[in-house]
């Protein structure tokens, strides 16, 4: 004969409550021991980055650092003296869409600029001075006059 519902909810509620009984004894045996788990995961850190369990020996005075010891700055910047506008030489231009590249002196830097801001009659390959801008894309060449074609 089978058991009953009943029965086997019985049952399982007698072990629910069994269960929580024993939970409670095992709590209240750890209160009256007192010891404290937290005290067993605290670790110090030694002057070399060493993770230790004991509390490291208190600084020396000699070794402490006063506040008013440290000094904070910055470098003066040295002043550069600009000769001039830079030089460089056109290294592209197209004229029908109205725009080219100059490169910077010996270096590998192009720089943009438009025919708005060129002197009427600037070609591949001549030598011209300029001021730089910030504009959306990076460094753009202004003011391009031709020093020699």
């Amino acid at each position: 004969m089978a058991r009953s519902n009943s029965f086997n909810k019985r049952e399982i509620e007698k072990q629910k409550l069994q269960k929580k009984k024993e939970k409670l004894k095992k709590k209240e045996e750890r209160k009256q021991q007192g010891t404290s788990s937290f005290e067993d995961m605290i670790a110090y850190v030694d002057a070399n980055g060493v993770i230790i369990d004991t509390p490291p020996e208190p600084i020396q005075e000699e070794e402490r650092i006063e506040l008013e010891d440290i000094e904070i700055s910055v470098p003066r910047k040295e002043a550069t003296e600009e000769v001039g506008d830079p030089e460089g030489r056109v290294d592209f231009y197209d004229e029908t869409r109205g725009f080219g590249f100059i490169r910077e002196g010996n270096s590998v830097i192009k720089y943009f600029f438009h025919k708005s801001n060129a002197e009427h009659g600037v070609a591949e390959g001549d030598l011209v001075t300029y001021r730089l801008e910030r504009g959306p894309k990076g460094m753009n060449a202004v003011d391009v006059k031709i020093i020699h074609s």
